[in-house]
């Protein structure tokens, strides 16, 4: 095989999105292909003509907080004030739950990126003569629930073309619809800032229409109006955003809220009408994410210690770990254990858990081997929620690694590479055809390279802790650095073989390219 040179890289990456239907958003697929999407708009249109109350009721992640921003936001325009409700995880639960029905005493109910398992809860909007709309997107269960319209594009008999996309994308549709049914002048495409922010943190597949949405909305967030983006623009000091910078820097801020305190103070944030509002809201939320990294620290530690490497998958629990913090443990873990993770927080002989997984395995019918031992649970292909009695984990444990060992799928998805890397033709050049294609994420992978029969010419460990490891290599007498994070192993052996990723370093205005080790092969 001949190996990865600038020209080759142009035509594998260009070759993925040659047969993309909409490749533009004038070729975006119409609102009219939703199930119950007309129902739904006319009994808008009839709340707003008798000043009905309308209720949005959001989820506490990335994606439920802007499904609830854009719902907001589009209703305020249209100058129709409405009541929102973001379950608060700790008191309320996920979703539309009975306790939020509690709160709710008459007009309509629309849920964003929830409701479709809030089978209870219908039956108590029912008794109290309260409509409801559910838009959703996660997996439709055995009981569905009693609505006047369910838009959720993985329902029977939805028309929807391309059903991978997230909560966000499925309340901008419907906010669409009803822009279509009243008649009045919206720039819809004045959201793509907010989606592109719902669609990567929800690990939404970057083909197709999300592909095309994101590449405009990661535009639109650079030149956006919002005082939130305007802000959070001055903080990066880039001149172009790429996935990474919403996946690993803004995402993980908007999420602590949720997950360590109340989801409303990301939402007041990206909702901020005045700089002092939006500084005051992100001062909080900075602070929040420091907090979530040092206690995702400790309960990652003490996860790890509980796993045995001869189970199928990571099932462990501790007494009161932060539930809101679990998920990402369970990411963490999977990824490094090369396996699906399920991690449980305790509490009251309560076990709620978040399972997490990077394979063909689809957790959602995975864990409904096991539902005659659950209370609940909801989700998607590789993430999900659950939750059991403390005295059932053991038999749960035993059926999920059962059905594992029955199953034929590999755990964990391996690097695809594009193959062996020309370590020389890796210049400026190189990092802006990688870029020219962002965005990456889901089943687009960014680009990973083959290095084979490197030798290490020096190796050192550097930050302020010494957990990150520098190697000079040299590869048939082009000498090249490369860095592998939280990795202290100097012990490598002489003749390495790699799979590499390329980023841009910039430092005092010199950009340079920069090798960094996915994995010792």
């Amino acid at each position: 095989m001949p190996k990865i040179t600038k020209q080759r890289l142009f035509e594998i990456l260009n070759a993925r999105h040659l047969n993309n239907p909409y490749s533009k958003l004038a070729s975006l697929p119409s609102f009219e292909n939703f199930k119950d999407i007309d129902i739904a708009t006319k009994r808008v249109k009839k709340a707003i003509l008798n000043s009905e109350k309308i209720t949005i009721v959001g989820d506490y992640d990335v994606d439920g907080i802007v499904s609830t921003t854009i719902m907001i936001d589009f209703f305020t325009l249209l100058g129709v004030k409405v009541d929102y409700i973001i379950p608060n995880r700790f008191e309320h639960g996920y979703g539309l739950s009975p306790k939020i029905v509690d709160m709710i005493d008459s007009g309509l109910v629309i849920t964003v990126d929830n409701g479709i398992t809030a089978y209870e809860a219908s039956l108590k909007l029912k008794e109290k003569n309260i409509d409801l709309i559910i838009t959703d997107h996660h997996t439709v269960g055995d009981k569905v629930p009693l609505a006047l319209a369910i838009i959720n594009p993985k329902q029977i008999n939805c028309n929807f073309p391309f059903k991978e996309i997230c909560g966000a994308q499925v309340a901008w549709y419907f906010c669409a619809a009803i822009k279509n049914e009243l008649k009045i002048d919206i720039n819809m495409s004045s959201y793509l800032d907010l989606l592109c922010l719902a669609i990567i943190a929800d690990i939404m597949p970057m083909t197709s229409l999300n592909y095309t949405m994101v590449r405009q909305g990661l535009k639109k967030i650079k030149n956006s109006s919002r005082e939130a983006f305007k802000l959070l623009n001055s903080h990066l000091k880039k001149d172009t955003l790429v996935s990474d910078d919403i996946g690993f820097t803004i995402a993980p801020k908007l999420n602590s809220a949720g997950r360590m305190d109340d989801a409303s103070i990301a939402l007041k944030f990206l909702l901020s009408k005045n700089q002092s509002s939006a500084y005051e809201s992100l001062a909080v939320l900075d602070e929040l994410n420091n907090y979530r990294k040092t206690i995702q620290e400790r309960i990652s530690n003490e996860a790890e210690q509980k796993s045995s490497n001869s189970d199928r998958a990571v099932i462990v629990w501790g007494e009161d770990w932060h539930e809101g913090i679990i998920g990402i443990v369970a990411s963490k873990l999977s990824n490094s254990q090369k396996k699906p993770a399920f991690i449980f927080s305790v509490q009251n002989g309560i076990a709620k858990g978040s399972a997490r997984a990077n394979s063909n395995i689809n957790l959602y019918d995975l864990i409904s081997k096991a539902s005659h031992l659950l209370i609940g649970f909801g989700g998607h292909k590789n993430a999900a929620g659950l939750s059991l009695l403390e005295e059932n984990l053991e038999i749960f444990k035993e059926i999920i690694n059962r059905e594992l060992e029955k199953s034929d799928d590999i755990l964990h998805n391996e690097f695809i590479t594009l193959g062996e890397l020309d370590v020389s033709s890796v210049d400026l050049e190189f990092i802006s055809i990688i870029e020219d294609f962002e965005p990456y994420g889901l089943e687009n992978n960014r680009p990973v390279f083959k290095v084979s029969n490197v030798n290490i010419l020096k190796s050192e460990l550097i930050g302020k802790d010494k957990n990150h490891l520098k190697l000079t290599l040299n590869s048939d007498g082009f000498v090249f650095e490369a860095l592998k994070f939280f990795n202290s192993n100097k012990e490598l052996g002489n003749n390495l073989n790699l799979i590499v990723s390329i980023s841009k370093n910039e430092f005092r205005g010199v950009v340079t390219p920069t090798f960094l080790i996915q994995e010792f092969l």
